[in-house]
């Protein structure tokens, strides 16, 4: 009887932690609210499904400095009329044991404007201020955007910083490779839109 209850009591506390954990998820934007507001004045938003090659990933793992645990991506394009106004790309890394989603607004030319965290499933104490995600406004894909470099650290969160970090270099990593590479002949906000496009606030594609 005594085992019992003892076990009882085992599985209540790990069930009471399981409850706190997903309690503390916390999912800030959906998708197609950040895509709204990254771009107000788009009348639509192509999706691109892009699956990276093998040697595309390695490329992108070389540039980023960091691995890839997919292929597969989902490209956002804005568009109004035949300008492409600006790119983003929705990265999930694992923080530290629990996921995280944030999305990288990219100027036609691969310049970060905004990175937006949408959901973080750490703790709250782990999630970085919004004053330390906006020290990736306006930078590229160079030595610089790197820890302990042009980006400062987070006190008390530095798994949520490496990860944060690591992850926007993929992306810029990943725009560079099926992006900017294939489209460098062509002047950026003058490319004849795709037939298929989803308008903002449209259902579909990755959440």
């Amino acid at each position: 009887m005594r085992r019992s209850r003892w076990f009882a009591a085992v599985a209540g506390a790990i069930g009471a932690v399981m409850m706190s954990s997903v309690v503390g998820a916390k999912v800030l934007l959906a998708k197609d609210e950040a895509l709204a507001k990254a771009f107000p004045d788009a009348d639509r938003i192509e999706e691109r499904a892009v699956f990276l090659t093998a040697a595309q990933k390695a490329s992108v793992e070389r540039q980023a400095g960091t691995a890839l645990e997919s292929q597969l991506w989902t490209i956002f394009v804005g568009w109004r009329g035949t300008e492409i106004l600006g790119y983003a790309i929705i990265d999930h890394p694992v923080v530290r044991t629990l996921p995280a989603a944030f999305m990288v607004r990219l100027a036609p030319d691969g310049t970060v404007r905004r990175v937006e965290i949408l959901a973080f499933y750490e703790p709250a104490e782990y999630m970085p201020t919004e004053q330390w995600v906006g020290q990736f406004d306006n930078r590229k894909l160079d030595d610089d955007l790197a820890l302990r470099h042009g980006i400062q650290g987070l006190t008390g969160a530095t798994l949520s910083a490496v990860a944060l970090t690591a992850g926007v270099r993929r992306v810029l990593a990943i725009f560079h490779e099926v992006v900017l590479d294939t489209e460098s002949a062509d002047t950026p906000g003058a490319v004849e839109p795709p037939a298929e496009r989803v308008r903002p606030g449209a259902p579909g594609g990755e959440g």
